[in-house]
C-alpha cells in the first residue's frame, strides 16, 4: 500500500473517531445540563422561550399590519415562491380598479356574512369544528383567510386556527372592511405563481380586473378553494355548477355595503337605486 493511501486512511479513521467522541460528549453534556436544571428549570426555560417568541411574533404582526395599511402587502406564499426561486406574477391595484362583480362573487363564494361579523363567524366556526377532520376552509372568513395569507402557514391545524383568530381580530380592528377586501383580492392565489385579482384577470381573460363580467367573476371566485387545479377560463362541470350558484345569489340582497357604501343623495333628489354589476361580455355558455 502506498504511503498517500495509508495517510488518507489513517486521517479518515481519526476524523471519524473525533466526530464520535464529540457527539458522545455533546450528548453527555446535554444530559448533565438537563439533570442540573431539573424538570422545573427546563419547563421555566421553555415557557420563557415561548413568551419571547410570542412577543416577537406579536410585534411583527403589529408592525406589518400598520405597514400594509399604506403599501401593497406581501403574503407568506409570495415569500415562499421567492425563496424557492420561482416567479411571482402580482399586480397590486386599489379596490377601485377591481370590478364590483368580483367583489360580490367572492363575498357569496367565500364569506356571505362579510359585512355582518367582526372578523370571525363563530356560528360557522362551531359547525365546522364539530365535523371530523378538524378545521377546514369552510370555517374561515375572508378576514381570517387574509390573516392566514399574510402571517401564517397554509396547512390546516388547530394550532394555526388558534393563532389565526387573535390576528384576525387585531387586523379587523385596525383595517376597514374595504381595506381587508382590497388586501385579500391582492394576495389571493389564483394559480401557480399567479397572485391577486389583476394578474389573474389578465392571465385567464386577457383583460383588467375592473372589466370582469359577472360570469368571469363567478368563475374566478369558485376557483379560490383550489386554485392550482381549477382554471377559471376552462372550468369543469363542477366549477360551472358552482359558478351558476354564486351568480344566482349575487343579486339577492346588498351584501357589499361595507365595501362600497351607497353615496348619500343630494338635497332634493331621490336616493339612487343600487346599481347592478354589469353582465356584458362573453355569452352565458361560459357557465353551461
Amino acid at each position: 500500500m502506498k504511503l498517500p493511501n495509508i495517510l488518507s486512511s489513517a486521517l479518515g479513521e481519526t476524523s471519524a473517531r473525533v466526530a464520535s467522541i464529540r457527539t458522545q460528549l455533546t450528548r453527555e453534556s446535554i444530559a448533565l445540563w438537563f439533570r442540573a436544571q431539573g424538570w422545573r428549570g427546563c419547563a421555566k426555560i421553555a415557557v420563557l422561550f415561548l413568551l419571547k417568541v410570542a412577543v416577537v411574533y406579536t410585534g411583527l404582526v403589529v408592525i406589518l399590519t400598520l405597514l400594509w395599511t399604506f403599501v401593497p402587502p406581501v403574503s407568506t406564499l409570495m415569500v415562499r415562491y421567492w425563496a424557492e426561486g420561482r416567479a411571482v406574477r402580482r399586480i397590486a391595484v386599489p379596490i377601485e380598479e377591481i370590478s364590483p362583480n368580483l367583489v360580490l362573487a367572492v363575498l357569496h363564494s367565500e364569506d356571505a356574512h362579510f359585512c355582518d361579523h367582526q372578523g370571525v363567524d363563530w356560528d360557522a366556526m362551531t359547525r365546522v369544528l364539530l365535523r371530523r377532520g378538524g378545521p377546514s376552509r369552510g370555517a374561515s372568513t375572508i378576514p381570517m383567510q387574509t390573516a392566514k395569507n399574510l402571517y401564517l402557514w397554509p396547512s390546516r391545524s388547530y394550532v394555526r386556527k388558534g393563532l389565526e383568530i387573535p390576528v384576525t381580530y387585531f387586523m379587523s380592528l385596525v383595517w376597514s372592511r374595504r381595506h381587508v377586501m382590497e388586501t385579500y383580492l391582492n394576495i389571493a392565489e389564483w394559480g401557480n405563481g399567479i397572485i391577486g385579482a389583476e394578474a389573474a384577470a389578465r392571465h385567464y381573460f386577457k383583460k383588467s380586473a375592473r372589466k370582469l363580467t359577472n360570469q368571469e367573476a363567478a368563475l374566478m371566485a369558485v376557483s379560490l378553494p383550489n386554485p392550482l387545479l381549477r382554471n377559471p377560463a376552462r372550468p369543469g362541470r363542477d366549477e360551472r355548477a358552482k359558478a351558476r350558484t354564486v351568480l344566482s345569489r349575487m343579486y339577492q340582497k346588498d351584501t357589499m355595503h361595507c365595501v362600497f357604501p351607497p353615496k348619500p343623495p343630494e338635497s332634493g333628489q331621490k336616493p339612487p337605486r343600487r346599481s347592478t354589476p354589469a353582465s356584458e361580455g362573453p355569452p352565458l355558455d361560459l357557465l353551461h
